[in-house]
Formats: C-alpha cells, structure tokens, sequence
C-alpha cells in the first residue's frame, strides 16, 4: 500500500454527513504538516449532483468555523473510486455500492478505518430530517472519527 493522497468521503446524498466528514478531516489532516499533500473529496451513492450541502450540516460546520457553503452534492461515479486512493464510507452499505464499483482493497466505513468499534456504532447516524441536535451529533461523532483517521493516516505515512 502506497502512500495516500486522494481521500474519497462517502455517504448517501453527499450533502450532510461525507461533506461534514470532509471538512473535517482536512480540518484535521491541516494540522500534520507530513499529510500537506492530502486532498479529500466528497460524493453520495445517490446524489442528486449540484445540490448544496443541508441546512444543518452547513450550520454545524460553521459553529466549528468550516465552510461549506461552497459545496455541491456529488454522485459517486466508477471514476472517482478508481482515482481515490482510500475511500471512507459512513456506512456498510455505501461501502458494499462502493465495492461494487471496484473499490476494493481501499474502502472502509470510516468507524472501522478509525479503530473505534469498541466507541461507536458500525454505521454514523445519519441526521437527514433531524434537528441541529442531530447534526450536532453526527458532526461531534465525526470530528472523533476523523481525528483518528488522521492519526492513523500519520503513523502510516512515508517517513
């Protein structure tokens, strides 16, 4: 396994939970200067492309001074899982639509990734429909999650 440079955030619409999830991690990844060359992106097993980011994920994302206003929803495309170096999925059935369109070897649910299975449940709550509450708390598992992916990231970086 080479080094990674192009991380791929999955989840369903890609407007709540993968583009929370990406902020975060580059939120994270910025703070490692060894992770400098680390891109991440987001996209949605069923995305309707162009479509921003929710209300609540945008406002969970600013308490936290991330900005996602700029996001628009992204469909995962078999080009995006063949560019993707790791792909990390908020649930076991994104990862087996992953798997499907070749990502093998490379795509994990974000829990499993992280090492927090003992932490957190398999999947990561998906606050669609919900309240700021719900988001706040999709947005708080994440930012622990992508903590430790990071962490994992450094420890397994090219010295």
């Amino acid at each position: 396994v080479g080094t990674v440079t192009r991380v791929l955030v999955v989840c369903t619409g890609n407007t709540c939970r993968s583009p929370l999830g990406e902020v975060l991690l580059r939120s994270h990844l910025a703070a490692e200067s060894r992770l400098a060359d680390v891109t991440v992106t987001s996209a949605g097993t069923n995305a309707w492309s162009g479509t921003p980011a929710s209300e609540g994920s945008y406002l969970v994302a600013l308490e936290r001074g991330l900005d996602l206003s700029a996001h628009r929803a992204t469909a995962l495309t078999i080009d995006l899982v063949r560019q993707a170096d790791l792909i990390l999925t908020m649930s076991r059935s994104h990862a087996t639509a992953v798997l499907a369109m070749g990502g093998a070897g490379k795509t994990h649910t974000v829990v499993e990734y992280a090492g927090r299975r003992d932490d957190f449940p398999p999947d990561v709550a998906d606050p669609v429909g919900g309240d700021v509450e719900d988001y706040r708390y999709t947005a708080d598992s994440l930012d622990q999650l992508m903590g430790s992916v990071t962490a994992r990231l450094v420890r397994e970086a090219r010295p």
